[in-house]
């Protein structure tokens, strides 16, 4: 290979510095040990390269190896690999714009905020696992050495990316700063550089690091050169020399003759110098990598923003869920509050306190006649809007029992009678499985703020009737009922069937319906698939902003699990919130039966 082209594959030992003489022989002579004087980012890239030695085993399968990184690296490159000292040096430009003291590679995960740098580290470690034959000492310096060496280069990517397929990433993002500085060496030779341009880049797309679109250009322009017989020549070479083992030194160095005689250069001698005419197109070639080098960078930065906005989206959904776990245990605190036995009021921490809070509840009678009636009508329409229909299932056999088809009997006995095996089904059978009618989830929250005094009589007598409406459909079925101001009062408690009709009076201030909503949801379990699930909101829906804001979000949350949700107004011009069903009751007493049928309608549309 020519003097300035760099070699990543060092056969020699590294060179001392004129430092390093200077000092060797300084100590030689009798001279007192030189203290160390290095400033703070030196002893930095010390650490820096420490941590990345503790990082190759894991890389190459070595533990011998020794990273050092330098401000201009001993080989010229950006990055090399001495084997007979086992040393890894990379350039710490690599690493810019990042100081020193920010970079912990020892952090898995670290190396994301350099890949060039990694993508360096790990082409070396690719050739301090897999480079290990070697060229005779006679033939350095040759053509056979110079094509052995380009060779190599895809060789030991590919072997890599058989182990650790997950480092693709970091080689492409480091083609750039490996490539270009060996293409845009002096290589001598028109027909050798495009060819070397193609065993450097045309290589790694067969070799799996570059995609075939992004390779184009250079692959037309070298064509163009060489001609499509000689490229195909090439292309079989180095694709042999993917399948070669690390050790077959013999069958590297034949596939470098090969190449030699492919290209018309004497593989045992130094390559000839380059003549002005071959020159002629060098910019052609260096032209084409830049395309494909720009090609790489626009792939790989619109894979990172596509990979950036899964990773938002995951970091989003993990915040959800960890904020909805959050949201479901203070709830389940709320509601063990509200409906713990012999509970008073409940203020949440979103109310100010009021030392003068009270129970709305005045006392409880026992249900009319009307409202008993009421209630065992309405249990009726519940079992019916929760009623699933049968599942049925037709069988086609050749065998009964069944209704018999008598198109498939004719096609059975022409089977039989021409001497075929019978495929016709001639027998249908009909099966009704019935689907369980899923228990009843039913919750009510009641306004006792002072707006809602008129309203107290007809919403007392309602939610008895739902509630026990509710408990005779299904055992399994539950409801509760919530007052609510600033604070929160139980008025019937899950699980139990409310004998008697509570009632209560309304002359509170403020409003905390999201809280009540956390309560009975948590209480019954509206959130929960499997169930039929209604919550009834009575209240004007006059509001302050936070509050109607706190309580949108409950319902929404609600609505999106398949929970129904509908509002009762009792005064004139009520304001429901967004994505309730609205239902406005001019009449008191006809209150009962309005509410039971537009609940009965609301479950009926609900998810299970």
């Amino acid at each position: 290979m020519p003097a300035t082209a760099q070699t990543h594959v060092q056969h020699t030992p590294p060179a001392l510095s004129e430092a390093d003489l200077a000092t060797a022989c300084w100590e030689d002579d009798g001279g007192p040990p030189l203290p160390e004087r290095r400033a703070w980012p030196v002893e930095e890239w010390l650490r820096v390269a420490a941590a990345l030695s503790e990082r190759v085993p894991e890389l190459a399968g070595r533990q011998d190896v020794i990273v050092t990184c330098e401000r201009q690296t001993r080989s010229g490159a950006p990055a090399a690999f001495f084997p007979t000292t086992a040393e890894l040096e990379i350039d710490t430009a690599l690493f810019a714009p990042l100081k020193p003291a920010t970079i912990h590679p020892a952090r898995t995960g670290d190396e994301e905020r350099y890949p060039v740098a990694w993508g360096a580290l790990v082409h070396e470690t690719a050739h301090a696992a897999h480079s290990v034959w070697r060229v005779p000492p006679e033939l350095r310096g040759t053509a056979r050495d110079t094509a052995a060496a380009l060779l190599e280069e895809s060789r030991a990517e590919h072997a890599h990316l058989q182990r650790r397929p997950a480092d693709r990433r970091f080689l492409r993002a480091c083609v750039h700063r490996l490539v270009m500085d060996d293409i845009t060496a002096d290589a001598p030779g028109d027909r050798w550089r495009a060819a070397y341009a193609a065993g450097l880049i045309l290589a790694r797309r067969d070799a799996g690091v570059l995609d075939p679109d992004e390779t184009e250009p250079l692959e037309r322009v070298v064509e163009t050169i060489l001609g499509p017989d000689l490229l195909a020549s090439l292309t079989t070479i180095w694709q042999a020399v993917h399948t070669t083992a690390d050790t077959d030194g013999r069958a590297m160095l034949e596939h470098a003759r090969a190449w030699c005689d492919a290209l018309g250069t004497k593989p045992d001698q130094p390559l000839p110098a380059s003549s002005s005419q071959d020159n002629g197109r060098k910019g052609d070639v260096i032209t084409a990598v830049g395309r494909v080098v720009n090609h790489v960078r626009a792939n790989e930065a619109s894979q990172a923003a596509a990979q950036a906005q899964v990773a938002a989206a995951h970091a989003a959904q993990v915040k959800a869920k960890a904020e909805r776990a959050a949201a479901e245990k203070e709830a389940a605190r709320t509601a063990q509050r509200v409906f713990a036995p012999g509970a008073r009021p409940f203020t949440p921490p979103s109310q100010p306190r009021d030392r003068r809070s009270s129970t709305p509840i005045t006392g409880t009678r026992q249900p009319t006649p009307a409202e008993k009636s009421a209630a065992g009508r309405l249990a009726r329409e519940l079992r019916s809007a929760a009623y699933r229909e049968r599942t049925t299932t037709v069988t086609a056999s050749a065998t009964p029992p069944g209704r018999l088809n008598m198109r498939q009997a004719l096609a059975w006995d022409a089977q039989l009678a021409a001497g075929a095996t019978p495929t016709a089904t001639p027998w249908n059978r009909i099966e009704h499985r019935p689907n369980p009618m899923p228990p009843l989830r039913v919750a009510i929250a009641v306004d006792v703020s002072g707006s809602m005094q008129a309203a107290t009589d007809p919403v007392a007598s309602a939610a008895w009737t739902l509630a026990r409406a509710v408990a005779l459909t299904d055992p399994d079925s539950r409801t509760a009922t919530v007052a609510y101001k600033r604070s929160l009062t139980a008025v019937t408690t899950p699980g139990r069937s409310p004998m008697r009709v509570t009632e209560f009076a309304a002359a509170g201030g403020g409003h905390c319906l999201a809280e009540a909503i956390d309560a009975l949801s948590a209480g019954v379990g509206l959130m929960h698939s499997g169930a039929a699930r209604l919550l009834v909101i009575a209240s004007d829906g006059y509001y302050a902003p936070d509050e109607a804001a706190r309580a949108a979000d409950r319902i929404t949350t609600l609505t999106q699990a398949g929970c129904g949700v509908l509002w009762l107004a009792f005064a004139p011009e009520p304001r429901p919130l967004p994505r309730t069903t609205l239902l406005e009751l001019t009449d008191p007493a006809l209150a009962v039966s309005v509410i039971a049928k537009a609940a009965a309608a609301a479950l009926s549309t609900t998810c299970a």
